[in-house]
């Protein structure tokens, strides 16, 4: 990887505000009442709907169990221009304790699927109603509720302050940095996905087209964050976006990751491999079809046997009714 240049007159600092976020946990109800706020409000149309994340907090890992919709509104033309019911927040925030205690505002969430212009103002407005005590800010999640999308549907960050230093000049301006982001469950949730997914699954589809079907969606993904990095670092060579160290060196980690494919014993082995395999599918494909035709032997000769034995049957009768008549006429 060729180094990149940063201007030497420019440094960058990155730290985080107030308490540090570590981890969002994100729990099936919350991508459950989301998608159904979407559909609800805001389905057939470019628009996206924000909500109120609520859960607990532990050691900088945010659980979010619950959330509700709020009203929301944003001009189309101008981005700065939106309304957020404040009064419909403050009710539902009052009965929500009443139901239970425990749960308080940790965060926001859109359906994005993207970072507007105003969500930090968004999260400057959700930020006023946590606890006092809290030192934890709140996190921005946006949630995907396209169903084309075969990678996780959440994407998680936190607002730190980054400061710029410029032509002996000290900027500070506040920006949203990425968190880690994982699914979480307690039993009953998983209890009630399990019966979701029932009405889901297609019995019809094999086990080996399903594993077939993850391999698809897994480098689908793998292809998204691979153009994803190739997006990013023709930005930093162009000058558009800032480089950053932690990034570059994830990068140039991942590429010394990468295995050799060009030696001879690699190759002589994925060739081994593939050919047992084209063996085993060749070998199946063959005992499928003398099965089949085993199958069909077999039913030809069981109807033909049952006709025979109907048209000796219908024979016999015949027979039996001739007689009766010829003796009636003696």
């Amino acid at each position: 990887m060729a180094p990149m240049e940063v201007e030497k007159d420019e440094v960058v600092e990155t730290a985080p505000k107030l308490g540090g976020i570590e981890e969002v946990t994100m729990h099936p109800l919350v991508l459950l009442s989301a998608a159904d706020h979407y559909h609800r409000v805001a389905r057939g149309t470019r628009k996206r709907v924000v909500g109120v994340l609520l859960g607990t907090v532990s050691k900088g890992v945010v659980d979010c169990t619950n959330s509700f919709a709020v009203p929301f509104e944003e001009d189309s033309r101008n981005a700065d221009v939106f309304y957020l019911d404040h009064n419909y927040l403050e009710n539902m925030l009052a009965m929500f304790r009443k139901v239970n205690a425990k749960e308080r505002v940790v965060g926001f969430y859109s359906t994005g699927p993207q970072i507007r212009s105003n969500d930090l103002r968004i999260h400057d407005i959700v930020q006023r109603f946590l606890p006092s005590s809290t030192p934890v800010p709140p996190v921005f999640c946006i949630i995907d509720i396209r169903p084309d999308r075969q990678s996780m549907p959440t994407t998680s960050y936190k607002v730190v302050e980054e400061v710029s230093t410029k032509n002996g000049q000290r900027q500070v301006q506040l920006t949203f940095s990425h968190v880690p982001c994982q699914m979480g469950a307690m039993e009953a949730e998983e209890v009630g996905v399990e019966h979701l997914l029932r009405d889901i699954n297609d019995p019809t589809v094999s086990t080996v087209a399903s594993l077939i079907n993850g391999k698809m969606a897994g480098l689908t993904t793998l292809t998204e964050k691979l153009v994803e990095c190739k997006d990013y670092l023709e930005s930093c060579v162009k000058g558009d976006q800032k480089v950053n160290p932690d990034i570059v060196a994830n990068l140039q980690t991942i590429l010394n990751l990468l295995p050799n494919l060009n030696t001879e014993e690699m190759v002589r082995s994925i060739l081994i491999k593939t050919n047992d395999m084209h063996m085993a599918i060749y070998l199946s494909a063959l005992i499928r079809s003398v099965i089949a035709i085993h199958d069909l032997i077999n039913n030809k000769i069981h109807y033909g046997e049952e006709t025979g034995e109907e048209k000796k049957e219908d024979e016999k009768k015949e027979g039996g009714k001739a007689e009766r008549l010829g003796s009636k006429s003696n």
